[in-house]
């Protein structure tokens, strides 16, 4: 087992994850979001100084924003994911930090699959609400979770976010009183 670093992600980042990168993963699903969301797109640019305070060195942090304007809904002609993925497979990140780690993918055939990628090559996941370690159990209940949640909202609200109270769907029903005399009035 790696060393564990005092303070670090709740003792989940070792030095084994700070001498790998750290991937900051940004996207938006529409090129309107790019435009009309600047403050979230800028939210998303400053985890570079997020994953500098849990110390990775500033050489060690990538930015990858080739999926700006592209949905997750598929990893399909997402090149930015692909590369990504291809550098998790190699072993060369220690962590993924994204401000919601729905924004990696939007369906559970891609996300387990990122999930099963992080878990065996000993890769973190970090978004807004916490660190997260694949390969344990309660992290892996959470991550998948979120995916659910993000499959969900994709489906019936493409730009849906699940941390967006505001966006969250909500579903009211009027059920229906019926009276002797078959006339009914909504409860």
């Amino acid at each position: 087992m790696s060393e564990r670093v005092p303070g670090a992600g709740s003792g989940k980042i070792t030095a084994a994850h700070l001498r790998r990168d750290a991937v900051i993963y940004v996207r938006q699903s529409t090129l309107a979001q790019t435009r009309e969301n600047t403050e979230s797109l800028a939210l998303q640019y400053e985890l570079r100084r997020h994953a500098a305070g849990l110390g990775w060195g500033e050489q060690q942090i990538t930015v990858i924003d080739e999926d700006l304007a592209r949905s997750a809904a598929t990893a399909s002609g997402r090149l930015g994911f692909t590369d990504l993925v291809a550098a998790v497979g190699l072993g060369k990140v220690g962590i993924i930090v994204g401000r919601e780690v729905s924004r990696l993918a939007r369906n559970n055939t891609d996300w387990y699959q990122v999930l099963d990628l992080c878990s065996i090559t000993d890769t973190l996941i970090a978004d807004a609400d916490g660190i997260y370690h694949p390969a344990e159990f309660n992290d892996r209940l959470i991550l998948g979770l979120k995916g659910q949640m993000a499959e969900v909202l994709c489906r019936r609200r493409h730009n849906a976010s699940y941390a967006d109270i505001a966006v969250m769907p909500i579903i009211r029903r009027q059920r229906q009183v019926v009276r002797a005399g078959g006339r009914g009035r909504s409860a």
